[in-house]
């Protein structure tokens, strides 16, 4: 797999950065409006999340900074709820000046980090700084495809790709073992070691989509246990990164 490091990261934050704000810059008020990629949510909901996001991690490393820590969300995952309801209706000019503030927030602070500032510990999932950055990339990434306006998962980049592979097999269920054949690129195992094997065949972004819980848009993928065709496995929720109260 690609070898993903700070410098990386940053670079990769501020494309990511960048195709997710120039998008919102072609919305008009009804293009807000829209529905998303996911269900209940309008374009409006996704770049209010992705907002609350950059600004969520921007503070993670200004405590971090000062060797001190925070949850992520104000109020946990109810605050970021009622926060992304609130701002979701905003008008089209409100959501560029808050998206444009956010990610330009996010990028000082991790622009703004020496080599020991990376593996600061924050409070998120009990990680470092590095952790979040790459938190921070999967948000951009897989939200600017969640906005709905052609730039699906064929895009994503094969280090993307690759990380979501190691991100993501959380999502395995437990007793199981994931063998991903990205087409004329490794195989790569997830999941439990001598577990009930299933094979995962398809392009890498397909692949990819698949575990993120989005829509394969390359329309590759087959899977088959013990040699025969069989249904893509059902995966466990998405490793959250917040507790859920209740």
């Amino acid at each position: 797999m690609t070898t993903i490091t700070p410098e990386k990261v940053l670079d990769e934050l501020r494309r990511a950065a960048g195709v997710v704000a120039g998008i919102a810059a072609t919305f008009s008020d009804g293009d807000i409006k829209a529905p998303s990629e996911l269900p209940g949510w309008t374009r409006g909901h996704v770049l209010a999340h992705v907002c609350g996001i950059a600004n969520a991690m921007a503070r993670q490393l200004e405590y971090a900074a000062r060797g001190d820590s925070i949850g992520l969300y104000d109020g946990g995952y109810e605050g970021r709820t009622r926060a992304i309801e609130m701002a979701a209706g905003h008008t089209t000019a409100e959501h560029r000046a808050d998206l444009d503030a956010a990610l330009d927030r996010a990028l000082q602070a991790f622009g703004a980090l020496d080599e020991a500032g990376w593996q600061a510990p924050i409070s998120f999932r009990g990680g470092v700084v590095f952790d979040g950055g790459l938190a921070l990339w999967r948000e951009l990434v897989i939200h600017t495809t969640d906005l709905g306006t052609g730039r699906g998962p064929e895009t994503w980049s094969r280090p993307f790709c690759e990380h979501l592979f190691d991100f993501l097999a959380a999502r395995v269920p437990e007793g199981q073992r994931f063998v991903l054949q990205p087409l004329g690129l490794p195989a790569v195992s997830i999941g439990i070691p001598g577990g009930r094997s299933t094979a995962i065949n398809g392009m890498l972004t397909d692949i990819a989509a698949w575990l993120a819980g989005r829509t394969p848009t390359l329309g590759s993928l087959r899977a088959t246990a013990a040699a025969d065709g069989v249904d893509l496995p059902a995966l466990l929720p998405w490793p959250a990164g917040v507790p859920v109260t209740r």
